[in-house]
């Protein structure tokens, strides 16, 4: 039998604390290519930008899905659908930015 002490972490809530300080992490990647792409507030965002946005996005609904969700011990099925329904939305909204950018 192990003998923990009373306040350490188990390894799940500890996978879980790694997981939200890589999100934290990522949002503040975010926020800061939001601030160095443009120089007014109502200009659009550079495509560089954007694209990390979304990048970004991909990454952190993915380890929510798997970590938060338990995803990651479901079957494949699950997870190829809740992965191709956020690629899918991701999508239609790279796509919304493109068109509003040709426009």
């Amino acid at each position: 039998m192990h003998s923990r002490t009373k306040g350490a972490p188990t390894h799940p809530t500890r996978r879980l604390l790694i997981t939200w300080a890589v999100l934290m992490g990522l949002t503040l990647i975010t926020m800061a290519s939001a601030r160095l792409g443009g120089e007014t507030r109502l200009e659009a965002l550079p495509l560089w930008s954007a694209g990390l946005l979304l990048a970004t996005t991909f990454f952190k609904a993915h380890r929510v899905l798997m970590v938060y969700l338990g995803l990651a011990a479901s079957t494949p099925a699950w997870r190829g659908a809740f992965t191709g329904l956020t690629l899918f939305t991701l999508l239609l909204v790279g796509t919304g930015y493109l068109v509003a950018q040709a426009t």
